[in-house]
């Protein structure tokens, strides 16, 4: 082989290494500083943490862990089946999707609206005609996490209203998200950035979702927002570039630095 070829050689293999390196240059730089309390970045193919701030904090994680419920709901039977709203399925809090007792929708329909919009009704309704009763539906979400490998969580109720006993960490969450992502209905779901919710035999209402993201950046395509007092503002969002996909879970953030925050983040993650 001559010297002229070698060198050839090796400059094609150098320039190919270097493109599939490319991805993974930024996550090998110094992450971007940001002002939430806890935080962590996967990769979400391998599982790999690119990034983590006090990631085992014991936390309230408020309605990112409606991404729990939506597991459930799926492992529970056909998104096909009917379910008829209960009185006792509005007594909660908002934000709710206003849905009234003794309307019929199919389980698909409740879980996209509790996805996109974060409705709270729409939780407890799903909640109960899984299990029977909020309490059971409970016990069935931390039998669920536990298999996952969520070792630093309890879940009380469906939805993410603070509740004395309940917690989870930025690190369970982001093991939650991942399962979460593998869904591709659930996939489908937090992608979407808004609907027409329709209302048996009323009027149809637009749901616009909770994840600002969705609409500023190109590459993202989820995941879950969740906002208590107890929480601060949270944020589960997952981006896919250049066919490399990360998840980076913000958890006690302000409404001024949660979408920053899981911006740089993804930003940085993914190289972009």
């Amino acid at each position: 082989m001559t010297r002229r070829l070698f060198h050839l050689r090796a400059f094609k293999c150098i320039a190919f290494l270097s493109i599939l390196t490319a991805g993974w240059a930024s996550a090998a730089s110094a992450p971007p500083s940001i002002g939430a309390k806890r935080a962590i970045v996967i990769d979400y193919d391998s599982g790999r943490i690119l990034f983590q701030k006090n990631a085992h904090d014991k936390c309230a994680v408020a309605s990112t862990q409606k991404l729990l419920t939506a597991l459930c709901v799926l492992d529970a039977g056909s998104l096909k089946d009917s379910v008829t709203v209960a009185k006792t399925d509005t007594y909660v809090e908002p934000t709710k999707v206003y849905i009234k007792p003794g309307e019929t929708y199919t389980r698909y329909d409740l879980l996209k609206a509790l996805m996109v919009k974060s409705g709270n009704d729409v939780a407890r309704a799903l909640a109960r005609d899984v299990s029977g009763s909020q309490v059971n539906f409970a016990n069935y979400m931390n039998q669920k996490a536990a298999q996952m490998g969520m070792k630093n969580s309890h879940f009380c109720n469906p939805h993410g209203l603070t509740e004395k006993g309940q917690y989870s960490t930025a690190y369970d969450v982001a093991v939650l998200a991942r399962n979460a992502y593998s869904r591709r209905t659930i996939r489908d779901m937090v992608s979407t950035e808004g609907y027409y919710f329709q209302h048996p035999g009323g009027p149809r209402k637009y749901l616009k979702s909770t994840n600002r993201l969705l609409k500023s950046l190109s590459f993202c395509n989820g995941m879950k927002t969740g906002t208590t007092n107890a929480s601060g503002r949270c944020l589960v969002s997952s981006g896919t570039y250049k066919g490399r996909t990360a998840i980076v879970v913000v958890l006690g953030a302000t409404s001024a630095t949660v979408w920053t925050d899981s911006e740089k983040l993804l930003r940085w993650a993914l190289g972009v």
